[in-house]
């Protein structure tokens, strides 16, 4: 009891001390690649700096795809600045060639984690933040679990998988129709000796393309649980109870991997950040639904790990 109690307070004493805190806002082109925007609380001769990692797809800053427009991430951000932390988030590089109509047919997982890298280290020459902390958010937990190692002073996973991504893919094709497991093991394993396959169940094109073929056997050669267990650093691992795409289990197996790190686990958070309350249909409309606002639980609670 003792602890909510404290919780509680704290949250209390952020929300009443900050109110008057404001930022300044400086979009900033990092390379060729990678733009962003940094967010800087007033006042503060040295904060601390989150880079936020968004997740898979051709995801922007916000956090928003087309058609899936939340502004989760930017939310994340501003309530973070609010509370005196800096943040820049910035877009995946497929956001940039897209915008150019000139997308790398090459592209690779690899690509994303150098970009993370890039970011962490314009930051570090610029010596303007006290310390550096890597937020990643679904798949840009294992991006940036790879690129914060040596690098940053803290690392935040939320709705980060601890499986690589063969096992979750298989994991969730076996939910769906358990027939299929076979067919994708079998094709995952041509994949983990480097070898392109045809040989998967039809119903499975979509993931199987051989186009995408390349990217996810860069991306499954990534074990998060082992990759944790190196990380020398401050470490939070979050995760809602109301995901749709990441389950609780998968943040007790990182947290198993880590025996210093730190586990939230909030009550009905959804993938993208969001307290949901109803059913299902209501979790999966919410992706698109902008005007929610983000869980008060989580800013407390990630500005509590980042400050103190």
């Amino acid at each position: 009891m003792n602890y909510y109690i404290s919780i509680l307070l704290c949250c209390f004493f952020i929300n009443a001390t900050s109110q008057n805190l404001s930022y300044a806002k400086q979009d900033i082109a990092i390379n060729e690649f990678i733009d962003g925007t940094l967010l800087k609380p007033n006042n503060i001769t040295k904060p601390k700096l989150a880079i936020i990692i968004a997740g898979s797809g051709p995801t922007d800053r916000n956090g928003n795809q087309n058609f899936l427009n939340n502004d989760a991430l930017k939310k994340l951000a501003q309530s973070l600045t609010t509370n005196g932390i800096a943040t820049f988030r910035y877009d995946k590089r497929i956001i940039k060639q897209i915008l150019k109509n000139k997308i790398d047919p090459n592209i690779s997982f690899d690509d994303f984690v150098t970009d993370a890298v890039s970011v962490i280290d314009y930051f570090k020459n610029e010596d303007t933040f006290s310390e550096i902390y890597v937020i990643g958010h679904s798949q840009g937990s294992l991006v940036g679990m790879v690129a914060a190692k040596d690098r940053a002073d803290g690392f935040l996973s939320m709705a980060g998988a601890a499986q690589t991504i063969d096992e979750v893919i298989t994991e969730q094709i076996g939910a769906m129709d358990p027939s299929l497991i076979e067919g994708t093991k079998k094709a995952f394993e041509s994949l983990k000796l480097g070898k392109l396959t045809s040989d998967y169940p039809v119903a499975l094109a979509s993931v199987f393309r051989k186009d995408v073929q390349p990217f996810v056997m860069n991306w499954m050669q990534y074990n998060p649980q082992e990759l944790i267990k190196t990380l020398d650093m401050k470490i939070l691992i979050i995760n809602g109870t109301k995901d749709l795409q990441v389950s609780v289990d998968e943040a007790t197996l990182l947290k198993e991997a880590s025996n210093d790190a730190q586990i939230e686990i909030i009550e009905n958070m959804n993938h993208v950040l969001f307290i949901i309350e109803g059913d299902t249909l209501e979790n999966s409309k919410s992706y698109n639904e902008s005007f929610r606002p983000i869980s008060e639980d989580l800013i407390s609670i990630v500005t509590n790990f980042i400050q103190n």
